[in-house]
C-alpha cells in the first residue's frame, strides 16, 4: 500500500495524475445527475422564451451567413466556366478579374469570421443571462 492508501500499487503511484482516493469533494465537471444537488432544469429553460430568443438570434445570422458563403465561394468557378471572357479581363499588368475575384474571398472569409465572433459574443452574453436565471431541481 502507498501513501495514499491505494491499494492498487501501480495506478496510486507517485507519478500518477488522478489516483484513486480523494480528500476533497469532486469538482462540478465531475459530478453525476444523482450526486448534483443544484442541477439546472433544462426542460424549462429549453421551453424558456429567452432561449428561444437565442436559438431565434443565432438562425437569423448563421444561415444568412452560410448561404452567403457558399454562393460567394462557388461564384468564382461558376463565373470562369461559364464567362471565361469577363473573368479574363486584365485589371492591372497579369491581374485579371479571376484573381481579384478569388482574393477577395480571403477578405471576404475574414470579414464572416468577423462578424461572426461578435455576434457570437452576443449570444454568449445572452446564454450566460439564460443560464444564470435558469430553474434548479434542488436536492434530487
Amino acid at each position: 500500500m502507498n501513501k495514499n492508501n491505494d491499494i492498487t500499487a501501480i495506478v496510486g503511484a507517485e507519478t500518477d495524475v488522478a489516483p484513486l482516493g480523494r480528500d476533497t469533494p469532486k469538482p462540478a465537471h465531475e459530478l453525476t445527475a444523482a450526486e448534483d444537488r443544484d442541477s439546472v432544469d433544462w426542460a424549462a429553460v429549453e421551453c424558456s422564451p429567452a432561449f428561444r430568443e437565442l436559438l431565434a438570434a443565432k438562425r437569423r445570422f448563421i444561415v444568412p451567413a452560410t448561404l452567403f458563403f457558399v454562393v460567394y465561394y462557388f461564384a468564382l468557378p461558376l463565373a470562369v466556366g461559364f464567362l471565361p471572357g469577363l473573368m479574363s479581363t486584365r485589371v492591372t499588368g497579369s491581374l485579371n478579374l479571376a484573381y481579384l475575384f478569388a482574393l477577395s474571398q480571403f477578405a471576404m472569409a475574414w470579414t464572416l469570421a468577423a462578424l461572426y465572433v461578435r455576434a457570437a459574443a452576443r449570444w454568449d452574453r445572452m446564454a450566460a443571462q439564460i443560464a444564470a436565471s435558469a430553474p434548479r431541481i434542488e436536492g434530487r
